[in-house]
C-alpha cells in the first residue's frame, strides 16, 4: 500500500468562509456528484475553484488525490508505468563445499495518482486540469463513462484494465480558454462532466473571507472589499482584481498595525502596490498609472486612511488582540 502515500486525508478546512452564495454551490455540486456525474469548476483566478473543490472532496469523506495539470504530463504521468528495477538475489549454501547464487532483476511498476484513486475509491481532484494536453486525459474518458480504466503497458501477470471502483468521484479545475497555458479541452471529456461556471465572489462572501484568512475587524475588511470592488467594476483595469488582492491588503495592514509604526498614507500605498500588481500583466506604465489613481481616489475615502491620517493608534486592548491575530496569520502561512 505505498500508493496510499499520495494521498491527502479529507478533512474541514479551518478557516473555510460557507456564505449562503457558497453552501448554493456546494449543494448543487454535490447533487451531482450524487447522481453519479463528475463536477468541473471553471472561472477566472481567483474565483476559488481549487478551495471549493477541496471543501467539496471533505464533505463526499472520502481521501483525497491531486493531480495539477502540466503540458508536459503524458498518459503514464496519470495511470504509472515501469519506474526502476527490483531486484533478487538468492545464496544456497546447502553444502558446504557448493555455492550457488541466483539473481534476477525485474522491472519494477509504480501506480500514479489516476490509478490509485481508481483502485481504491479515493476522490480525484484534477486541479488545472485543462493545462494538460487533451492527449494525455483521453484515458479519463472510458474511466468517467464505462468506468474501465486501461493501464496500457500493465506490469506482466496483470490486467490491462483496472475496473474503477464504485466510490471513485473525479472533480475538476480550469481557467478559461484564452489564458495563457491553457488548452482546449476535448469535447468528449467536457460532454462527460457537469461544469459550473464560477465568477467572482458576492460582497458578502468576499468579507467573509477577508475576516477570515486576516483577522481584521470586519467593518475594516467591509472597506478594503469595496475599493476592490469599485476597481473591478470600473473596467480599467486589464485583469479584474480577486479576493486574493483584498487578503494580501488585509493581512499586509494587520501586520503593520502590531508595529506599532505609522507612516503618512501607509494604506494608500499597500493598496496601489497590491492592485497595481494584481491587475496589470504587460507592464503598461500609462495603465498602471491610471490604476494607481483609480485606487489611491478610492482608498483616500475610506475611514481606514483618514484614521491613519489622524495618527489613531489602537488602544493597548486593540493591540493585544492585533498581536493574537498576526500570530493565526502566521499559522495560516507555516511561519
Amino acid at each position: 500500500m505505498d500508493d496510499i502515500r499520495t494521498v491527502i486525508e479529507a478533512k474541514p478546512m479551518a478557516d473555510f468562509v460557507e456564505t449562503p452564495y457558497v453552501k448554493e454551490l456546494t449543494y448543487r455540486a454535490m447533487t451531482y456528484i450524487e447522481a453519479g456525474f463528475p463536477v468541473h469548476l471553471r472561472g477566472a483566478s481567483g474565483t476559488g475553484k481549487t478551495t471549493l473543490a477541496m471543501h467539496i472532496a471533505s464533505r463526499i469523506g472520502r481521501p483525497i488525490v491531486m493531480l495539477h495539470g502540466d503540458s508536459e504530463y503524458k498518459t503514464s504521468d496519470l495511470v504509472g508505468g515501469e519506474y526502476g528495477f527490483h531486484s533478487r538475489k538468492v545464496v544456497d549454501r546447502f553444502q558446504s563445499r557448493v555455492l550457488k547464487v541466483e539473481e534476477d532483476f525485474a522491472k519494477r511498476w509504480v501506480d500514479n495518482r489516476l490509478t490509485v484513486a481508481c483502485k481504491y475509491g479515493f476522490t480525484l481532484i484534477y486541479d488545472e486540469f485543462t493545462r494538460s494536453r487533451p492527449e494525455a486525459n483521453n484515458v479519463l474518458l472510458s474511466v468517467l463513462q464505462e468506468k474501465v480504466l486501461d493501464i496500457g503497458n500493465a506490469p506482466a501477470g496483470e490486467e490491462s484494465y483496472l475496473k474503477v471502483h464504485p466510490l471513485f468521484t473525479a472533480l475538476f479545475t480550469s481557467n478559461p480558454e484564452e489564458y495563457a497555458g491553457v488548452h482546449k479541452a476535448a469535447d468528449a471529456l467536457r460532454d462527460r462532466m457537469v461544469t459550473i461556471d464560477l465568477d467572482f465572489f458576492d460582497f458578502e462572501t468576499e468579507v467573509a473571507i477577508v475576516v477570515a484568512k486576516s483577522q481584521l475587524p470586519r467593518h475594516d475588511a467591509e472597506e478594503i472589499v469595496g475599493i476592490v470592488r469599485a476597481l473591478r467594476e470600473s473596467g480599467r483595469c486589464e485583469f479584474a482584481p480577486t479576493v486574493r488582492a483584498c487578503i494580501m491588503i488585509a493581512r499586509t495592514l494587520t501586520v503593520q498595525r502590531t508595529k506599532g509604526v505609522h507612516f503618512p498614507n501607509f494604506f494608500v500605498t499597500i493598496c496601489q502596490d497590491v492592485l497595481t500588481s494584481e491587475t496589470s500583466r504587460l507592464g503598461s506604465r500609462a495603465n498602471q498609472e491610471e490604476v494607481r489613481q483609480i485606487v489611491k481616489k478610492l482608498a483616500e475615502r475610506t475611514r481606514i486612511h483618514h484614521e491613519e491620517s489622524r495618527g489613531v493608534s489602537p488602544s493597548r486592548h486593540n493591540a493585544e488582540s492585533l498581536q493574537k491575530n498576526l500570530t493565526l496569520i502566521r499559522q495560516q502561512v507555516g511561519r
